[in-house]
Formats: structure tokens, C-alpha cells, sequence
């Protein structure tokens, strides 16, 4: 089994955070973004995996730092790691076929913006699987219609009249990745676009056309992390999955508490200093932060940061910020100093 990761883009709408640190490597709950997926992801497939390739933006953006985590991070899932470059945000489909080497026998394709927690296994029916979530409100996303097999016969963007209320997430399986690579090598040939990007779904639209069975795979929960205020909620979300799950410590034991108090749950990093503050529930504190004469909850605070005589609640703060003042409800990015 092969995962491939396409995470060129630079996550305009999380900025000012995606700004100085690419978006899918911003932590979450102690982790970065695309740490979390690939390892979730791996543990639903309950099979070995042998090769992850991702898909990373101009080597100015995603540097050697960028490759030496990932390539930690599939040696620890016990796989290789090949890295490819989207030198152009040239759309979904054109991002998948930058990695047309690996593009081979089984695997599963995911957008590095989005968390899950699934357990179910794969359909051995399907050629492919998109895994949806349900929503209340499915004319804001791309859905799937379903025959009476529960079958995926059509993908709609959008829909202003009701289809369904599965949404599309950006998880799919596929039996043999080289048949969608073969469709969307048509689809670049013939220079079929979407608002001028090149999209999977054209490639996934002729698979369907052609027999190929889709099936759903449904998650339990989704979580976003598109903007600072889903990312805020998502890290809270986290945070709670991690303590009932009881299987990653989420207080380094460096911590260090003068006067304090830490409301579960909460991850604090190495190095972290907490003098006269009460930290949570639902705080994310990163290696190396000193917070004082401070109370912080539902927040994710990122590394070597300093944050004095604060009253916070639903802030996201980035790396080497100098925070001091009573703001309630912030988004800071990183080497930013407020006084």
C-alpha cells in the first residue's frame, strides 16, 4: 500500500500563521498537521505500508527541514519516502500526477489540510473508495450521489438542489492508482481545466464513466483546519481523542510549573514554563514557551513564545512571538511582538 500527499499549496486562509510555516506542517495537539493524517490514515488501512510520496511546493517554501520530518515520519511508519515538487498550483489532478513515478498499484491519496478519525475497512469490492462524512448542510461542499448499491455514481459541487448529504473530505483509496493516473494523464493531454487547474475529479468522472465502482468510506469525525478558528476547534477536538485514547503523552515531563495549574486536557511541549497561570482546558503549548501572570484556554500556542499578563480564549499564536497585554481573542503570527 502506497499513500501519496499532495501538500504544495501555502494555505491562504490560514495566514497569517501559513506565512512563515507551510500549513500542513502547523501542529496540532503537539503535531503537525500531515503527521497526524498520515499516521491516522495508516492505522485505519491495517496493512503495511510501503512507500508515502508527497508532493511539496518550491524547495524556498518547503525546505530540507520540510523533507528530513517527512522522511522521519515514513521510516517511523516503516516506508519509504520519495519526494516530488508542484512547482505551479496547477490544481489537484496536476499535483497527484507530479508524483506519476509512484503512481502504482494500490494506494490512498490525501490533501494535508484535514484530520480524521475512522475505523472501518476497505470495501474489497470497489475498485475505489472516497471516504465522505455526513453534514448538515451538504450545499456547501462537494457531495456524492449514490445508487440503490450505495454506489458512487456521480460527484456534484455544491449542489443547490439536494443529492445527498455525504460529503467529499479528500481521502480516496484506489484498487490501482496507475488507472486514475492513466485518466489524468488524458485530462492534462486534452487540457481540461476547472477555473484553470487541472482537478481529480475529471480523472475520478471517467473512471466511473468507464465501470470502475466507487464505494463510501465514511469517518467518524472530520476536522478541518482551514482557517484559525476551525484550526482552534480541531486542536480542542484533538486533544480530546488523545486523552481518551491514553496513548500519547501530552505533558512533556520537562514541564515546568511555578504557581500553576493545568486544566485537562492539554499538550504541553519540552521546555515549557508556566509561572502564576492556569492553561486550559483545550491548550496546545509548543517546546521552549514561557507563559506568566496568564490564563489561556482553547488556544494553540506554538514554540519558543512568551506570553505575559494574558487573558486568552480561542487565540492561535505562532513561533517566536513576545505577547504581553489583555487581548481576549487573537491570531498571531510567528516573529510578531506585541507589548
Amino acid at each position: 500500500m502506497k499513500i501519496i500527499v499532495p501538500m504544495a499549496g501555502r494555505g491562504s486562509r490560514l495566514r497569517p500563521h501559513s506565512l512563515t510555516v507551510p500549513k500542513p506542517l502547523i501542529p496540532v495537539a503537539g503535531k503537525p498537521i500531515v503527521h497526524r493524517l498520515v499516521t491516522d490514515i495508516a492505522k485505519i488501512l491495517k496493512q503495511p505500508i510501503e512507500e508515502i510520496a508527497f508532493v511539496l511546493g518550491d524547495s524556498a517554501w518547503f525546505g530540507n527541514d520540510v523533507i528530513d520530518s517527512l522522511e522521519d515520519l515514513a521510516k517511523s511508519l516503516g516506508a519509504k519516502a520519495s519526494i516530488y515538487r508542484q512547482d505551479k498550483p496547477l490544481g489537484t489532478g496536476h499535483a497527484i500526477m507530479c508524483a506519476e513515478p509512484s503512481l502504482s498499484g494500490p494506494a490512498v491519496i490525501a490533501y494535508a489540510d484535514t484530520l480524521i478519525r475512522a475505523d472501518f475497512d476497505l470495501d474489497n469490492q470497489a475498485d475505489s473508495v472516497i471516504w465522505t462524512k455526513q453534514v448538515d448542510n451538504p450545499e456547501a461542499y462537494g457531495v456524492v450521489k449514490l445508487n440503490d448499491k450505495k454506489e458512487i455514481v456521480e460527484l456534484v459541487e455544491k449542489p443547490k438542489i439536494y443529492v445527498s448529504d455525504h460529503a467529499v473530505i479528500g481521502i480516496y483509496y484506489f484498487k490501482d492508482v496507475g488507472v486514475l493516473k492513466n485518466k489524468l494523464q488524458e485530462v492534462l493531454d486534452e487540457n481540461i481545466t476547472n477555473g484553470g487547474e487541472y482537478q481529480i475529479n475529471d480523472g475520478i468522472k471517467r473512471m466511473m464513466a468507464e465501470g470502475f465502482i466507487f464505494k463510501t468510506g465514511k469517518v467518524d469525525e472530520w476536522m478541518d483546519c482551514g482557517n484559525k478558528a476551525i484550526t482552534v476547534q480541531t486542536n480542542a477536538k484533538m486533544l480530546g481523542f488523545l486523552q481518551q485514547d491514553g496513548e500519547e503523552q501530552l505533558v512533556e515531563p520537562t514541564v515546568q510549573l511555578e504557581n500553576s495549574q493545568i486544566i485537562e486536557p492539554c499538550f504541553l511541549g519540552d521546555n515549557v514554563k508556566l509561572i502564576n497561570t492556569t492553561i486550559g482546558p483545550n491548550v496546545s503549548i509548543g517546546e521552549n514557551s514561557i507563559i506568566e501572570n496568564s490564563n489561556v484556554k482553547n488556544s494553540l500556542i506554538q514554540t519558543y513564545t512568551t506570553i505575559k499578563n494574558a487573558n486568552l480564549d480561542n487565540a492561535m499564536i505562532g513561533n517566536h512571538v513576545t505577547y504581553n497585554g489583555n487581548y481576549i481573542s487573537v491570531s498571531i503570527g510567528g516573529y510578531s511582538v506585541l507589548e
